[in-house]
């Protein structure tokens, strides 16, 4: 006998071959207008809009079922100033003795630098922790794999909703435990500053691969 999960039939959709182009289509066309966002507005967020995208985020598969993710969702002013302190003093840290030149003059081209405002504009930032083996969770398979679906899952949640965001990976990312009290079984992944751009704001005219480029058949 199994002493795993009891098993239900496996769903099926029951969507037409034209219908699957349809929505394919429109949800690719919808998602290629989501841009990273560096200036946002302090307008308040629909309620219950960060919690439904994360439901989307936590229903990613992951390595054995384990789901080590955790989502610290941040609104308070004065815990994201301190978010915005701790991330600064890292970045000038890599900016000024870490990067390399080639690092930098990419960095450059996009317009970025050590100053991270969007921590404290955004009306929310949330940080996204790896869960490890520890008191109370078991041990993970696949950790970055499993977490770097549920960012994708919600970053895309995150865009039907209407709202900006950003990845921001300060490095390394310890002061987040500290800050916000989360213990050492959860390891920084990324910050995502969530909102609307503030008015005026700008980002980069780049262009993505052609489809060509990026597509290998077989």
């Amino acid at each position: 006998m199994s002493d795993g999960p009891a098993m239900i039939p496996a769903p099926y959709l029951g969507v037409s071959p034209d219908a699957a182009r349809e929505r394919v289509a429109t949800f690719t066309e919808h998602l290629e207008r989501r841009r990273s966002v560096r200036h946002f507005a302090d307008t308040p967020l629909p309620d219950g809009v960060l919690e439904t995208a994360i439901r989307a985020a936590a229903s990613a598969p992951s390595g054995a079922h384990v789901q080590p993710w955790r989502f610290v969702v941040v609104t308070d002013p004065e815990v994201r100033r301190r978010l915005r302190d701790a991330a600064e003093a890292e970045e000038r840290e890599f900016y000024e003795r870490r990067a390399s030149a080639e690092w930098l003059a990419a960095l450059r081209a996009l317009g970025t630098d050590a100053e991270k405002p969007f921590l404290t504009d955004a009306p929310a930032v949330i940080a996204v922790f790896e869960v490890h083996r520890g008191p109370h969770s078991p041990k993970p398979y696949y950790v970055k794999e499993s977490v770097g679906i549920a960012v994708g899952f919600l970053l895309a949640a995150l865009h039907q909703a209407g709202l900006a965001t950003l990845t921001h990976t300060p490095s390394p990312m310890k002061f987040l435990n500290e800050i916000l009290a989360r213990p050492i079984e959860e390891r920084g992944f990324l910050l995502i500053p969530v909102g609307y751009p503030a008015d005026g704001a700008e980002v980069p005219a780049l262009a993505r691969k052609p489809l060509e480029e990026v597509i290998v058949r077989l």
